[in-house]
């Protein structure tokens, strides 16, 4: 597996992902800094978390205009796997390679904690490890996590399987309890209708060290396994 991991101004969770793929999973793993423009010989490439820019704007709405988003688009529509996390994920949807967006918590308040999500469609290249229904206990840390999108766009995620996870309680109930942000219909993560591009508000890098607590984000990067 060779694996990128997309270095943006501000990024601060890049050196986690980079430790976990490089490190713990093993594989050949590089920077891509954001000037970018070449994407060649990878097979995953991962947005990190970690504010881009600063998010003076909007979070990831600076970052979708670097030079590295071009060759990412073109990465995606070759079939190139994609995983973006917390503002990664921000980004993906500001460039319009998820659709939706992401939106202040409805507490208005940055959020930092350990929750669980469900996991809804196993049959992605980031859930291949999983099963249906699995509850994989995850941290989030963010202020803009409330996802959105409008009717139409949502009926569109669930009649082609592209919620991926979805906030729930500890029994795997998905309800307002269970739910950090606000977001609609309690949704985690989503990917494109091709599905080989995933982004998650939840941070399955800090979950995938065995020296750390917690070890459900593993199973992430498990599945990407599958397309070796």
């Amino acid at each position: 597996m060779k694996c990128g991991v997309v270095v943006f101004p501000g990024s601060n969770c890049d050196h986690d992902c980079y430790h976990i793929l490089k490190h713990i999973m093993g594989w050949d793993t590089r920077w891509v800094w954001h000037k970018d423009k070449s994407l060649e010989g990878l097979d995953l490439l991962v947005l990190p978390g970690g504010f881009s820019y600063g998010d003076y704007l909007r979070a990831g709405s600076i970052a979708c205009y670097s030079p590295i988003m071009k060759a990412i688009s073109e990465f995606a529509g070759r079939g190139g796997k994609v995983l973006g996390i917390c503002n990664g994920f921000q980004v993906l949807t500001e460039s319009g390679l998820l659709p939706g967006a992401l939106m202040r918590n409805r507490s208005q308040r940055f959020i930092c904690k350990f929750l669980n999500v469900r996991v809804e469609n196993e049959a992605t290249p980031f859930t291949a490890a999983c099963s249906k229904g699995d509850v994989l206990s995850l941290p989030i840390a963010h202020a803009d996590g409330n996802y959105f999108a409008d009717a139409d766009t949502l009926k569109q995620l669930e009649d082609n399987g592209q919620v991926v996870l979805r906030y729930c309680d500890d029994s795997g109930q998905v309800n307002d309890a269970g739910n950090p942000n606000g977001s609609v219909g309690n949704i985690a993560g989503i990917v494109n209708e091709t599905k080989n591009v995933m982004g998650l508000m939840p941070h399955p890098e800090r979950a995938a060290d065995p020296a750390l607590p917690g070890s459900d984000g593993r199973k992430l990067f498990d599945s990407l396994l599958a397309i070796v």
